[in-house]
């Protein structure tokens, strides 16, 4: 998980919203959406980083507060996210992101900058990611199911691939922030999965050089 910045949303939605009687469920341009919420999360999911593509086969719409409990936020653009499908069909215990999350709420909304969830996570070199907030924590265990077998295996397996690559060269701190700056989209594409994995590492190797 990694800050959202939101840009402005499609105008088919805008122009939805002033119809009357309009919801959700009777938006019919929710392909826009998809292409809008893809590109500002640079390609990848909300919360576990892999990557997303604007169809039905590689995402799903993500309403941060639901729309059973929280009806009148189902249109604002501010409550909508784009999460991969989470292992949709799967068992319960392999299934994360929005599809193990349900209607259930989670404390922060990586796309509110005053929740600055970057600052509350932490990501361990055996792949887990962890939380200092202990409600957050428990949230990101047992409704987003972020540290399931799956998703811990794909981090780790990252977090090595550049310990055995880049690092081993014993880089200089010119160079890891050039490195850092890749990871973190400096040049305004896609983002790699699993990216903030990396970038927690490389910033506290830096941290450290000081």
């Amino acid at each position: 998980m990694r800050n959202i910045q939101k840009v402005a949303e499609p105008r088919s939605l805008t122009q939805h919203r002033c119809n009357t009687n309009s919801n959700y469920e009777n938006y019919a341009e929710k392909d826009d959406l998809r292409k809008s919420l893809v590109s500002e999360q640079r390609g990848i999911c909300c919360y576990c980083m892999q990557r997303i593509r604007p169809n039905l086969d590689s995402m799903k719409i993500e309403h941060w507060q639901c729309q059973d409990k929280y009806p009148t936020q189902q249109l604002d653009y501010d409550n909508l996210l784009g999460a991969c499908l989470g292992g949709k069909g799967k068992s319960k215990r392999d299934q994360h992101c929005d599809t193990s999350k349900g209607n259930d709420d989670i404390s922060f909304n990586p796309a509110d900058p005053l929740h600055d969830v970057e600052s509350k996570l932490q990501f361990l070199g055996d792949g887990t990611i962890q939380s200092s907030d202990l409600q957050f924590n428990q949230e990101i265990n047992d409704v987003l199911n972020l540290n399931s077998s799956l998703l811990t295996r794909n981090r780790k397996a990252v977090l090595i691939t550049l310990q055995q690559s880049f690092m081993r060269g014993n880089p200089s701190k010119i160079a890891i922030e050039k490195e850092l700056r890749k990871w973190n989209g400096d040049d305004g594409g896609d983002l790699e999965p699993f990216c903030q994995v990396v970038i927690y590492y490389l910033r506290k190797k830096l941290r450290k050089m000081i």
